[in-house]
């Protein structure tokens, strides 16, 4: 076996081994309820810790379009950049906002919220 074939094996056992031990994200049911009209950019970038250990960053100048509510807080959506909330699994996620705080995600293909916590302060404008 030459060493670059060895080091390969060796790295996908690692990742395997790795993405085998990742805690699986907290979500909760949710109902989403359809709503529009309210927009805003985001100023500054902001990096939001995971209970996973992991963290995803939401970029600044990013434009997010509420597309609906949860009892959380107000979800919205960025067609900017991909967010995805990482665990065990990789999800796409909306952010859930409630007075200007980020207090979570809202994955759409599992309908369920995913808590984050502490809340996350947002900068933002219209």
């Amino acid at each position: 076996m030459s060493v670059a074939r060895a080091r390969r094996t060796v790295l996908g056992v690692i990742v395997a081994l790795v993405t085998a031990c990742a805690p699986t994200v907290v979500q909760e049911a949710t109902q989403l309820t359809p709503v529009s009209g309210k927009t805003f950019r985001l100023t500054r970038a902001v990096t939001v810790p995971l209970s996973t250990g992991y963290s995803t960053t939401l970029r600044a100048g990013t434009r997010w379009d509420l597309v609906g509510t949860v009892a959380q807080g107000e979800v919205y959506r960025t067609k900017d950049q991909i967010v995805t909330v990482e665990g065990a699994h990789i999800h796409e996620g909306f952010i859930v906002v409630s007075q200007g705080t980020m207090v979570g995600f809202y994955l759409p293909v599992e309908r369920t919220f995913a808590p984050v916590t502490p809340a996350v302060p947002l900068s933002i404008e219209p």
